[in-house]
This record gives C-alpha cells, sequence and structure tokens, in this order.
C-alpha cells in the first residue's frame, strides 16, 4: 500500500513539474510589413496565442487573421477579403521547436539565441520553415522574437495584376511573444 502511494506521489509531482516547463501568453504580437517599389504596408496583430514547453523545445503560436489592424481600412478588407480570405481560412499556425532549448535557462536573466523550425501554415497551405530568433529571460518570464519572411507565392496567395508593384513577393512576418510560467 505505501508502495503504491509513494508511486502515485511520484507521478503527481513529476506531472506537476512537467507541466512547470510550460510558458504561455494569449497577447503575443505579429506584424506584418510589406515593402513593395510603390507602397509600404504595414499590419498590427495583439490577439496571438503561444505556448513554449521548454522539457522538449515545443514551440507554437496561433493568430486570427481578422485580428490584423492597418492603418487603411481599405487594406485591411483587401487582406481579409482578396488575399488571405480570412472567412475561409480564419487562422494562421505555426508548430514546431525550438532546436537548441538547451541553451536557454529561464532562471537566468539574459538574452539567448534560438533556432526555430518547424510548420507554417497560412492561407491552407502548410510550408516548413527555419528561422533564428532570440529568447529574453528577465524576471522568470521569456520573451521570444523572430522575423519570418514570407514568401506570399509559396501559400497561393494570388496579387491582382492591377496592384501587383504594391504588395511585395516576399513579406516579413516579426513575431514577439511575452511568455509567463503555465500555473500548475
Amino acid at each position: 500500500m505505501k508502495t503504491r502511494t509513494m508511486l502515485a506521489g511520484l507521478l503527481i509531482l513529476s506531472a506537476l513539474a512537467a507541466h512547470s516547463q510550460k510558458y504561455i501568453t494569449k497577447t503575443g504580437y505579429i506584424r506584418f510589413f510589406s515593402d513593395a517599389p510603390l507602397e509600404k504596408i504595414e499590419a498590427h496583430n495583439r490577439q496571438v496565442s503561444s505556448a513554449l514547453d521548454l522539457a522538449n523545445g515545443g514551440f507554437v503560436f496561433n493568430v486570427l487573421m481578422k485580428s490584423f489592424t492597418f492603418e487603411k481600412a481599405l487594406m485591411q478588407e483587401h487582406f481579409n477579403e482578396n488575399y488571405v480570405e480570412s472567412d475561409k481560412f480564419p487562422n494562421a499556425r505555426f508548430s514546431g521547436k525550438v532546436t537548441n532549448i538547451k541553451d536557454i535557462d529561464p532562471s537566468r536573466d539574459g538574452v539567448y539565441e534560438a533556432q526555430v523550425e518547424g510548420k507554417l501554415t497560412l492561407h491552407g497551405i502548410t510550408k516548413d520553415v527555419k528561422v533564428k530568433g532570440s529568447f529574453e529571460a528577465k524576471k522568470g518570464r521569456l520573451t521570444g522574437k523572430a522575423v519570418f519572411p514570407l514568401t506570399v507565392s509559396d501559400y497561393d496567395i494570388k496579387i491582382p495584376g492591377a496592384v501587383v508593384r504594391n504588395i511585395a513577393k516576399t513579406v516579413e512576418i516579426t513575431v514577439e511573444v511575452s511568455l509567463d510560467k503555465a500555473n500548475p
């Protein structure tokens, strides 16, 4: 009986320890930037969910496409209706891992380089991506930053000929997530 009780206690403690390795946020940030010959287009989204598992390096973020805000309402309308088709493809998602997770120590304040690789799904298309980023540890919080260059045609996003010089062929997606330790 004692052995079973001790074993059950160890299982509970190990589950709690594994859970305490997770960092999450529901208020991450993504910036969309297009620098084309005729126009610069920028949008911001502050409704990004993200999680990082320090035990295995698992890293995900999910973004609601309609949450991007643009300077001009017409740009936002075209982005959602004509390009990313937000009604049909409401979310973009990255699922992968930080391959050098063992180099990141949230208990020691500092900036750590990160190698991130995984699958980015946008507009119903999933592609392998690999980028360099960083995590800053400060007072138990981890802030991750990375820039994803995204070739629009790779995700089957069609740009009409009339505006082809207004939108860059490769856009810049900047991700910044401030992650807090998940409550056990």
